[in-house]
């Protein structure tokens, strides 16, 4: 990840490591509550609803290259389940860990004149800039990986009936009867007889009552 174009210090997700200063082995604690920022998660499936508070573990320790970040993110997350449908929430916990490096140093922290001569380099290595990080692009990778693909509200939910839809874990004893279609025509065709007998019947028994009468 190449230098940040002016970081601002007010944002809760950017960090100052002044404090720690450049000395090989000191060591800062930091814990931070902020709020989630948007698309916060799996879009479309699961994610830490914004504005949600995250709480925040770090630990900042200084070394030759630049300064090492350590830390955990907890938060609830929400999402819809992908047998039942129904909504549900879930404990996130997302470790992390990352070297923001200084943007005048080499690999072995050996000051160089023109940090970023190397592009492909850069684009995998997060830097401090005037001493401050932002903490936000590793910590939406940390809380993908940490969210599951496929959510289910329990383990064994049993979803949704396959003719209906209703919520097999509401009514376990929900089923439809099995009709079999090579006798679905003779059903049908029995029952259109049976309504032409009555028919037949019901219009025999006024001539029988007129003969009755004569």
């Amino acid at each position: 990840m190449a230098p940040n174009a002016r970081l601002d210090h007010r944002n809760p997700l950017v960090f100052d490591t002044h404090e720690l200063g450049r000395r090989p082995g000191a060591l800062q604690r930091l814990t931070r509550s902020i709020d989630a920022p948007k698309d916060f998660g799996i879009q479309g499936v699961v994610g830490v609803p914004e504005g949600a508070p995250v709480e925040l573990e770090l630990r900042l320790e200084s070394v030759m290259e630049g300064v090492l970040v350590t830390g955990t993110a907890r938060a609830q997350a929400e999402g819809e389940c992908v047998r039942c449908l129904e909504p549900l929430q879930l404990d996130v916990e997302a470790d992390f860990q990352e070297l923001f490096t200084y943007p005048d140093a080499d690999d072995r922290g050996r000051v160089i004149a023109e940090p970023g001569d190397d592009a492909e380099d850069d684009e995998d290595r997060f830097f401090l800039e005037d001493g401050l990080f932002d903490l936000e692009p590793l910590l939406r990778d940390a809380v993908v990986l940490a969210l599951p693909m496929q959510p289910v509200c329990q383990e064994d939910c049993p979803g949704l009936c396959a003719e209906c839809g209703a919520r097999l874990a509401d009514d376990p004893d929900h089923h439809h009867d099995a009709v079999d279609i090579r006798w679905a025509a003779l059903q049908g065709l029995a029952g259109t007889m049976q309504d032409g007998e009555k028919d037949e019947m019901s219009g025999a028994e006024p001539g029988v009552d007129e003969k009755q009468e004569k």
